[in-house]
């Protein structure tokens, strides 16, 4: 019984070895697979060419696009070989924000400085015409609006300070906005889109309202939805704060000829209610 289970458990190790194929395929087989490093592939698949590598399935951000050499970004150049373990002669598309794309390709898989050749720059595409003026708020919830939001075509998120919003009045909330950009950053280049969404300084809501040329579109339980409206002229919707507009400020938006825009019988987050708005006019 001794010798049975040695022997039993020197087959068990055996079988565990790792053979390479080749020693158990004659001259003459012929299978339905082969091995390609450690990934097997169909026998007359099409793999892509060494010359010709597939662009990597992002975006990249450089803001000033021209012809030949540049350099990215530290941040970029991490995201590139560390993300995507690119390298040298990847192909890249690169996004300007300002509604260009390039083609380029990588020369060198530097993490802290990657150099590349652009190669081609596309056409400018027209800017988005729709805005979202969103009112501040006191638990960060911008940035969960902004990772959503900007994911979409949008020329912009305004911070409204309103009379029920709670963010400090002395400040200009800079660090907040700085993450808010971030965000923004992030999903022009995971939605591949070509503009890059602005973050605006916050700004009072009557002088919102005084300088913002355009057409507006107030969030309100229960008024009115507007008509069919042009979204090829600037367009900003407005939502308010947890609790909404005070009555003297939706007294303000209807005597600026504001279109009052239902979003159900339900009551919705402020951090919900944009990006509910947004559905109903992006697509």
């Amino acid at each position: 019984m001794v010798e049975g289970a040695r022997l039993e458990s020197v087959f068990t190790h055996v079988t565990r070895v790792r053979i390479p194929l080749p020693l158990f395929m004659s001259a003459n087989s012929n299978p339905s697979f082969f091995v390609v490093g450690s990934t097997p592939a169909r026998k007359g698949s099409e793999q892509p060419k060494a010359g010709n590598p597939s662009p990597l399935d992002s975006n990249f951000f450089l803001e000033n696009l021209e012809l030949g050499e540049a350099i990215l970004s530290q941040g970029e150049s991490t995201h590139i070989i560390k993300a995507f373990r690119a390298k040298t002669g990847a192909c890249l598309e690169l996004c300007d924000g300002k509604g260009r794309f390039a083609k380029a390709e990588l020369l060198e898989a530097n993490p802290k400085a990657c150099r590349v050749l652009i190669k081609s720059i596309s056409e400018q595409e027209p800017p988005p015409q729709l805005h979202l003026a969103i009112s501040c708020l006191t638990d960060g919830g911008e940035e969960e609006i902004t990772f959503h939001a900007a994911q979409l075509p949008l020329a912009a998120i305004h911070l409204l300070r309103t009379e029920k919003s709670l963010e400090p009045r002395n400040s200009d909330l800079g660090k907040l906005r700085r993450r808010m950009e971030a965000k923004s950053l992030a999903a022009l280049k995971q939605s591949r889109k070509s503009w890059l969404t602005e973050i605006k300084a916050p700004i009072k809501l009557n002088d919102f309202l005084e300088n913002f040329k355009g057409t507006l579109i107030a969030c309100e339980k229960n008024l009115q939805s507007p008509n069919a409206l042009n979204l090829q002229s600037p367009t900003a919707i407005l939502t308010g704060p947890e609790g909404g507009f005070s009555p003297a400020e939706l007294e303000m938006l209807k005597n600026k000829n504001a279109h009052f825009l239902s979003l159900g019988n339900t009551r919705l987050r402020a951090t919900t209610a944009p990006i509910i708005a947004l559905a109903k006019f992006v697509h």
